[in-house]
């Protein structure tokens, strides 16, 4: 598909994609089934129950094939029919209609294909439409050049829940475990909910914010935070490319106030609910202004800021929820109405693809600034 050429609506094209997706997701669904002690998170188990999980595969199924028979009414091609049909046809043969939920043993290790599946179904039913029907880039295609690298590290990001979770708590509870923080701990949860959940946004937000910013000033750590700003299509996947280093460092200094606060698990998940879909808003290509909602909660404006490639408006814009926190010191920037003319990072040649991307921050020396990093630092 080129590039340039975005979807439109009564081509065919959007059911018979949405007919693909669904049929994979519900074939992932049957290994899920088959294999729970392998390929789903214990903790992510306890959010759904079998007959959720059974009803959503059986509804996955009838929706494939009415988006596949959309398709071909439309398009009057066979194409994406077909492959849609193929792959809930596979499903159905390996037990999609028949498996049942069962209790799960306990394992030792687990990948997160459940989340996987749940997150990126959730993600695509909220954000796909709204780009669809509110684009700000209008020439912008959901499958442009490096799509499929974003959607690559989408799904490692997932598929490896337990170990980056694992990695990023290490510290916090390496250097405060020894702590009594059990006082603190029933002080925090003894606040009002919206007291509590306010704490836990602008204290992770705060040290979110100088582990950024960090990554931004020092030339070597911003080798590994370049590749999250490579992009030049700014959308709703475009969030998700960023460095294993760069995962490990940035949510284990976001992991250190709730570890040290212990807040409640009612605010710990509306948190973790928040930033999954706020964090992919903000990355997403849609024109909407939020009104004076921009002013309080970052939005994709403001973030599209931080990712503009004119290297004059570097270093703006480093809080993930509040743009106050910006404002205190000193590196906040929105001006108006008005968006970056393009994104990504001001270097010829930038490596493309996952695997290129991974090994890139290993290959350059330290004292290499060749993305102007002292006036990056100095903005």
């Amino acid at each position: 598909m080129s590039p340039n050429k975005r979807l439109k609506i009564g081509e065919g094209k959007i059911s018979g994609y949405i007919s693909i997706f669904l049929s994979v997701l519900v074939l992932l669904s049957v290994f899920c089934f088959r294999y729970p002690e392998q390929l789903t998170t214990p903790e992510f188990r306890e959010v759904y129950t079998k007959s959720i999980a059974e009803g959503l595969m059986i509804f996955g199924v009838i929706a494939a094939f009415f988006f596949a028979l959309l398709s071909l009414i439309l398009s009057k091609k066979v194409k994406f029919a077909l492959i849609g049909t193929a792959i809930t046809g596979v499903a159905i043969i390996l037990g999609a209609l028949t498996l049942n939920g069962r209790d799960v043993a306990k394992s030792s290790w687990h990948f997160g294909l459940d989340w996987m599946i749940l997150d990126l179904l959730l993600m695509v039913a909220i954000f796909v439409p709204l780009e669809l029907f509110f684009p700000k880039n209008k020439s912008q295609t959901k499958f442009h050049e490096e799509w499929r690298t974003d959607l690559t590290y989408f799904v490692i990001s997932h598929l490896f829940i337990q170990f980056f979770g694992i990695i990023t708590q290490k510290p916090a509870v390496l250097f405060f475990g020894w702590v009594g923080l059990e006082n603190l701990h029933v002080w925090i949860q003894g606040l009002p909910f919206i007291v509590a959940l306010f704490l836990a946004f602008f204290s992770t937000d705060l040290f979110q914010y100088w582990a950024h910013r960090f990554f931004h000033t020092r030339v070597y750590l911003w080798r590994f935070h370049s590749i999250h700003h490579s992009t030049q299509n700014m959308d709703w996947l475009a969030g998700s490319r960023t460095h294993f280093i760069d995962i490990f460092f940035t949510r284990a200094m976001t992991f250190i106030p709730l570890y040290i606060l212990g807040f409640s698990s009612t605010v710990f998940n509306v948190y973790i609910i928040f930033i999954a879909i706020h964090a992919v808003l903000i990355h997403a290509n849609t024109r909407i202004n939020f009104g004076p909602i921009k002013y309080i909660f970052t939005t994709p404006q403001y973030h599209h800021w931080h990712h503009c490639e004119d290297p004059k408006y570097y270093g703006h814009n480093f809080a993930s929820i509040f743009p106050f926190i910006d404002m205190i010191f000193g590196t906040y920037y929105l001006p108006g109405k008005k968006w970056p003319a393009g994104t990504g990072v001001h270097e010829a040649a930038y490596p493309k693809g996952f695997i290129k991307q991974s090994v890139y921050p290993f290959t350059k020396s330290p004292f290499d600034t060749d993305l102007n990093m002292e006036e990056r630092s100095d903005r």
